[in-house]
């Protein structure tokens, strides 16, 4: 690629994301679709002004960028939080999960679904968008029990999500004869290793950052970390969200040398999450929702329905503030990567039925991608408001 082309793509790209920003304060939309439509408009699905060498940084942009997310997020999960919020942070996050994978199976199969197909879309409807979600609740400058709470569940919503596909799949492969329960040791091996090395890089960053400038990790120290804990859980084909989260954690509970042990993190993720969602409009591909059909119009619905119903029922049964409870379900629908890579390992393990779920998949995708965040943004407002 000429290197004048590359500086003037970087220099449009970060340009794009200053009007996204102050695009969002001005009307108040959330600057995460405003960065989604602008690649989508200047995508492959619009005008083509996206090199295809730009479009190759997409897998590295979006695991750094995703890896600093799940950083931030993991560091919600503090000791005086969970005490406060944990019981209600679980008993929301699994009324979701289980609510959404009951709905929307059982929805898609009433409508004529094969029931293996219904089970593995039912299971990736569970998937949120944790990117999404985080940089909504920066723009929104809101803070409180309602974010904290939105932060924790989106923090261990890739655990439950990972778990409910590979169960889901057992049980489908079982329907169509042949039960193995290879997918469920595999999540479970990707899941336990993740946390042993988020554990691995947490402990002795918890006690070694912060130590050359007291108090405040720099920002070679922050990016070292990010870069060597999605590094090493790829080199491991480990869930590098679930590492860093747990890295996260322990940093956020152990250093108590820190002033605040993820601000470079928070200072330096921006630039990467504007190119991270401008590349990932641009890889969107919005005929595939029309594609989709009434199975598409069916799951998204149910979707939407069953977050609703989720995090109501979670919220009463965890004895959540009752002004909290109608507001998680719509705080939580972004859905991203996380979806698209389970529909990619369905489609490689039942083949049959890997061009209606990828299909449906990724054009639903589309959508949730473009108005979740809104949704996110509406419910830590409305929270807001009511004190």
């Amino acid at each position: 690629m000429d290197l004048p082309v590359l500086l003037i793509t970087l220099g449009v790209l970060f340009l794009a994301g200053l009007l996204a920003d102050e695009g969002g304060r001005r009307t108040r939309l959330p600057r995460v679709t405003l960065l989604l439509a602008c690649g989508l408009v200047a995508g492959r699905a619009g005008f083509g002004l996206i090199p295809p060498e730009v479009e190759e940084w997409y897998e590295f942009l979006s695991v750094t960028a995703l890896t600093m997310v799940a950083f931030l997020l993991g560091s919600a999960l503090t000791r005086d939080n969970m005490l406060r919020d944990g019981r209600a942070i679980l008993g929301v996050s699994l009324s979701i999960v289980i609510v959404t994978l009951i709905l929307v199976t059982g929805g898609l199969w009433l409508l004529g679904v094969p029931a293996e197909a219904a089970l593995l879309l039912g299971a990736i409807a569970t998937a949120t968008a944790p990117a999404a979600t985080q940089d909504v609740i920066q723009q929104s400058g809101v803070e409180g029990r309602f974010v904290d709470m939105i932060r924790g569940i989106v923090a261990i919503d890739d655990a439950w999500g990972l778990l409910a596909f590979s169960l889901v799949a057992v049980v489908a492969r079982g329907l169509a004869g042949g039960l193995e329960t290879a997918l469920l040791l595999d999540a479970g091996r990707e899941i336990l290793g993740a946390v042993l090395l988020g554990t691995a890089i947490g402990l002795p960053a918890s006690y070694l950052t912060g130590r050359l400038s007291p108090g405040e990790p720099l920002q070679t120290e922050a990016l070292g970390i990010v870069f060597l804990t999605a590094g090493l859980a790829m080199w491991a084909d480990l869930s590098f969200l679930i590492a860093g989260m747990t890295a996260g954690m322990i940093i956020a509970n152990m250093a108590r040398h820190h002033d605040r042990a993820f601000h470079e993190i928070e200072h330096i993720q921006w630039p990467f999450m504007i190119l991270f969602f401008v590349l990932a409009g641009a890889s969107l591909e919005p005929g595939l929702l029309a594609g989709a059909g009434m199975a598409g119009a069916a799951y998204v619905c149910l979707r939407i329905a069953s977050r609703l119903a989720g995090g109501w029922i979670g919220g009463t049964l965890a004895g959540a503030p009752v002004a909290h409870r109608p507001w998680y379900g719509i705080a939580l629908l972004p859905q991203a990567g996380v979806a698209v890579g389970m529909a990619l390992v369905a489609g490689q393990e039942f083949p049959q039925y890997s061009d209606l779920v990828l299909t449906l998949t990724i054009g639903t995708t589309v959508l949730f991608e473009l108005i979740g965040p809104a949704g996110t943004l509406l419910a830590i407002r409305k929270v807001s408001e009511r004190g």
